[in-house]
């Protein structure tokens, strides 16, 4: 299946926190949309890496994914080597996406950065020709992007631009709430005995809900979600550009 857009998540919940709004309206306008997570998330504090690709699996559900994968590397410790490049590159050659979504720049978590550098990279490697690769024994094309675009995670980044999520957050809230292990603690389920966490707190997923409204605001809508770009963005028609305006 070729898709319209990938997005890397180095673990799972990121692309649900940080971009599946925007997922999610390209899906309906028809647009094929897969997400690969990188790790499996086995370092966090709370649930297991067992409990988050059942969770994962009802978050893309959620979203209506066409595809969703996990490279099973080691969280924490994956490297932006040409073994973890590889892997990628042949997941880029295999879906050839026109546009690839990754993590943040640059943030709290230092597997964001890494990640994030690890994507871009393979993304422009996967379009040397001399770069052999093969799926099932077949030998792959090469095939490059054409945009990489970062999303924006825990710290603030000054978006390049924001993509209207209005008509699809209740539904973007949803698949953040389908990992159950990760964003509850012991004030809201009173069974819940896992050590409470920096993401675990109600306050925290206020933040977020606050981060899409603020940045609604600034395109006078009322939920969007920022991106970074690594190139201009070139068009051929003043069509291209849509005004949103209060």
């Amino acid at each position: 299946m070729k898709l319209d857009i990938l997005a890397f998540g180095v673990h799972p919940d990121d692309v649900e926190l940080s971009c599946a709004g925007t997922l999610m309206v390209e899906i309906n306008n028809g647009k094929k949309v897969g997400v690969i997570d990188l790790t499996r998330g086995e370092l966090g504090t709370r649930g297991t890496a067992e409990t988050r690709k059942q969770e994962a699996a009802v978050a893309a559900a959620i979203m209506g994914l066409h595809v969703r994968e996990n490279l099973g590397m080691r969280d924490g410790f994956f490297k932006n080597d040409e073994e973890h490049q590889l892997q990628i590159i042949q997941k880029i050659r295999q879906y050839k996406p026109e546009i690839v979504i990754c993590n943040a720049l640059e943030d709290r978590h230092p597997d964001h950065g890494r990640s994030s550098k690890l994507v871009s990279d393979a993304a422009f490697l996967s379009g040397l020709r001399k770069i052999e690769t093969a799926q099932d024994g077949v030998a792959q094309e090469a095939w490059r992007p054409k945009y990489v675009f970062h999303y924006i995670q825990d710290r603030y980044a000054e978006p390049d631009f924001i993509f209207d999520i209005s008509s699809v957050f209740e539904r973007k809230v949803e698949s953040i709430k389908a990992y159950g292990t990760q964003f509850s603690n012991a004030g809201v389920n009173p069974n819940d005995a896992e050590p409470q966490t920096y993401i675990s707190t109600p306050a925290y997923f206020d933040t977020i809900i606050s981060r899409h409204k603020m940045f609604g605001k600034r395109i006078g809508v009322e939920y969007g979600e920022g991106f970074i770009t690594e190139k201009r963005i070139g068009i051929r028609t003043f069509d291209a550009l849509i005004k949103i305006s209060t």
